[in-house]
């Protein structure tokens, strides 16, 4: 299950009274708000290092030219718009018409847990900056993945993978599972339809917005699987699964179990391990069915004709990823790992008896336990507008505001992280990954720092005629076991430059 991976949530936006507000630059608004008031002149003034960048390379073999790209896929292109780099190794800009905040890269579910929660307050306290500018309108932020509009933003998770494993053999498991994950993973939603006209209730906000099972779109012909090959390290290693499939989700739990259960499976697939049937015919059409059943009934029609239901699908999953683990492991198994496999099997064991016991748990649930409140209440149906407003409200990151945030506070809404840790990680990175290295020279030589990405750091030194470009294409080196003691030792950026150039 320890593999690198991370997370980016582009936010919703909107200025209450002002539909019609151009949403960049109130994300440019947010963005630089924050980074006034936090980060400071010198530390916003590195710029993101768009040169290694390849967002048009399909894993399929082959590289979509930039005329027949759309542009929302040229994400190597600097637009000018806010885009900065903080020092817990995390990455905040406007991509196109959101704020988003992408994560710093972790080796763990947990620790991909703490470092999303961190992006929360990071938003909410970029929030309470804008309603400080004089004149400024209030911006209200959402961590969901649908304005009901029939516009979707996304919620992608990033998973390195080793090079040699088959493509092929990533989407025939794959597949399935995300079509079924969403009984765990789901944020739930009020509304069917890309629109939400049709009244209803369903598990995902994001399962309507897929239309092909696979491709390198991301905003148009969203596919289940996404072909993007841009591994952001060693291109001779590393691919990176980049699952646009996946909700925005505020309960700890669905967070920390969408990431490990992928991970587990992510590993089955790279040994070769996995021996499942259960590819469909239909898998798009699949995907919107099991979204619109939260009574989680609905039978997925497989290509052996035989029928089950996402139910069934994730336990095999689990039964496969437990003879895997005892397989490889046996009693050798860290803790983690087992907490993942042992919260996968209880939740499917009561989704399966009683779903609703699980409202201090998942996201969909926790919902849609708020939303039968009201119905019952007030006799209200689906099609309601209070109900589309408190399906908004779950999602608001203000902490007096958003109903997930209030459940969590009164403690309806189980926590796995604490606030102390939570809060570190807003200003700290990750220590056993190359984040450490960026966050802390973004730290420590912010005058110095002329550009960052993913995968390397830019210096601007005095006594170099030229800018002088670190690498950092091995995600497990640049961790604070492995450079510490020279960052220690070497208080100015123009000494570091020429301890690495000797090769110290």
């Amino acid at each position: 299950m320890h593999r690198v991976m991370g997370i980016e949530t582009e936010y919703g936006i909107s200025v209450p009274g002002h539909p019609h507000v151009n949403s960049m630059l109130t994300s440019s608004q947010i963005v630089n708000a924050y980074s006034n008031a936090v980060i400071g002149a010198a530390r916003a003034k590195a710029r993101w290092d768009f040169e290694e960048e390849t967002p048009l390379r399909d894993a399929r073999g082959y590289d979509l030219t930039r005329a027949d790209a759309d542009p929302t896929l040229l994400t190597d292109e600097d637009l000018g718009l806010a885009n900065v780099i903080l020092t817990n190794g995390a990455r905040l800009y406007v991509d196109h018409a959101h704020p988003e905040y992408s994560s710093p890269e972790v080796t763990n579910p947990r620790d991909a847990l703490v470092w999303d929660k961190a992006g929360e307050r990071i938003m909410a306290r970029a929030v309470a900056l804008v309603r400080q500018i004089p004149g400024a309108q209030p911006v209200n932020l959402y961590k969901n993945n649908t304005d009901n509009k029939g516009a979707s933003y996304g919620t992608h998770e990033n998973y390195l993978m080793r090079r040699s494993t088959q493509f092929a053999e990533i989407v025939q498991h794959l597949i399935p599972f995300f079509v079924s994950r969403q009984i765990i993973t789901g944020a739930g939603r009020v509304g069917m339809g890309q629109d939400g006209r049709r009244q209803g209730f369903q598990l995902s906000q994001r399962a309507d917005f897929f239309e092909v099972e696979v491709g390198l779109e991301t905003t148009l012909k969203r596919p289940i699987i996404n072909t993007r090959d841009e591994p952001h390290a060693d291109p001779e290693k590393y691919r990176r699964l980049h699952v646009i499939v996946g909700d925005a989700n505020l309960a700890e739990i669905s967070t920390y179990l969408k990431l490990g259960m992928t991970a587990l499976v992510l590993s089955m697939v790279e040994d070769g391990f996995l021996d499942l049937q259960l590819t469909m015919p239909k898998s798009v059409q699949e995907m919107h069915l099991v979204s619109h059943d939260p009574s989680l009934r609905h039978q997925v029609t497989l290509t052996s004709g035989r029928r089950v239901t996402a139910l069934q699908m994730q336990s095999d999953f689990l039964e496969q990823a437990r003879k895997y683990v005892e397989d490889r492991l046996g009693s050798d198994v860290d803790t983690q790992t087992t907490d993942v496999l042992d919260r996968w099997e209880s939740t499917l064991t009561r989704l399966g008896s009683e779903p609703m016991s699980l409202s201090s748990e998942l996201d969909w649930v926790a919902k849609l336990a708020v939303l039968e409140g009201y119905r019952d209440r007030d006799g209200l149906d689906w099609d309601h507008a209070r109900l589309h407003l408190v399906d908004l409200q779950y999602s608001d990151v203000r902490p007096e505001k958003g109903l997930a945030q209030l459940l969590q506070a009164r403690g309806s809404l189980l926590r796995l992280t604490t606030d102390a840790e939570v809060d570190a990680a807003v200003s700290t990175p990750p220590v056993d990954t190359r984040a450490w290295f960026r966050g802390e020279c973004m730290r420590r030589y912010p005058e110095n720092v002329a550009a960052a990405s993913w995968d390397s750091v830019v210096f601007d030194v005095p006594g170099f005629d030229t800018l002088q470009r670190v690498p950092t294409l091995e995600p497990l080196r640049g961790t604070r076991a492995h450079v510490q003691a020279l960052l220690d030792a070497n208080p100015s950026a123009q000494e570091l430059v020429r301890a690495l150039n000797r090769g110290d």
